[in-house]
């Protein structure tokens, strides 16, 4: 997931950039340039990343579109730092995807990379990306497909088995999951010419350790989760993680799957 909230719930947010990179980064980067080929970036043009956390899709964009025309936004100002520094000459803001601080039709492309279930209003947010393009211009966004990430369906279900109830939060029940409700989104937002695919990545683990550990202090509902549990209940999660995964006794390889979608202002 991705990149801080665009709206409420920041604290779960306040990461470091090292951090997120360990946790969900890996997975941004491998997924923005698949996103990117989705979304047709390919040669100069004005594009903007909405929700850029420290910058794993910024970086791309870059490297394709240019830096004369790059502009990139996040609630986080940590994230924001990091991806300054990550991507020095791009224009990037502190900002919300609610309340983009751009005039109407600026970029010939706006796109937000495992965001849309973290805005405090999906629908404005993506109303938002839409005003702030072109006519004809491109609009796509992406979020994780449900039951489709190895890493948060095995954290889920230890979750859920050592805590019961409590521990079907979070992830569990994030919107925007569907291919129904990204269109949804899209429709909502009037753009035309819709299309989805779901793209698939794969990420290797050293060992548990590797899984393990970044849980510890991740970004959004799993590293909230993670922080609510006594020293008995980290252990036990600990523990149902492991068991999960057939006890792993040296590297191993996880899925995930994200939809995407594209329409046009």
């Amino acid at each position: 997931m991705q990149a801080a909230p665009t709206g409420g719930g920041r604290s779960s947010f306040a990461v470091s950039g090292a951090s997120y990179d360990r946790f969900m980064g890996r997975y941004s980067a491998r997924l923005a340039p698949a996103f990117a080929d989705f979304a047709g970036i390919d040669g100069p043009m004005r594009v903007l990343d909405v929700g850029c956390g420290p910058g794993a899709l910024t970086t791309v964009l870059a490297a394709r579109a240019g830096l004369e025309g790059l502009s990139a936004v996040d609630p986080a100002e940590g994230f924001v730092e990091v991806c300054r520094t990550r991507v020095p000459g791009a224009d990037v803001q502190v900002g919300a995807a609610e309340s983009l601080p751009f005039a109407d039709g600026s970029f010939d492309a706006a796109l937000s990379q495992l965001v849309v279930s973290f805005m405090r209003d999906a629908a404005a947010g993506v109303g938002e990306m839409r005003r702030v393009v072109r006519t004809g211009g491109l609009v796509a966004f992406s979020m994780w497909a449900a039951g489709e990430m190895e890493m948060l369906g095995i954290f889920w279900a230890a979750a859920a088995a050592v805590q019961g109830e409590a521990g079907q939060s979070g992830d569990a029940k994030l919107p925007y999951r569907t291919r129904e409700e990204l269109q949804g989104l899209a429709d909502g937002a009037g753009l035309e010419d819709v299309r989805t695919d779901l793209l698939p990545v794969t990420m290797e683990y050293e060992g548990f350790d590797d899984f393990w550990i970044p849980l510890q202090t991740a970004a959004g509902p799993v590293g909230a989760f993670y922080s609510s549990l006594n020293d008995a209940g980290q252990e036990s999660l600990h523990d149902e993680c492991r068991r999960r995964l057939g006890d792993p006794a040296g590297p191993f390889t996880l899925s995930a799957s994200a939809w995407a979608i594209r329409g046009r202002p």
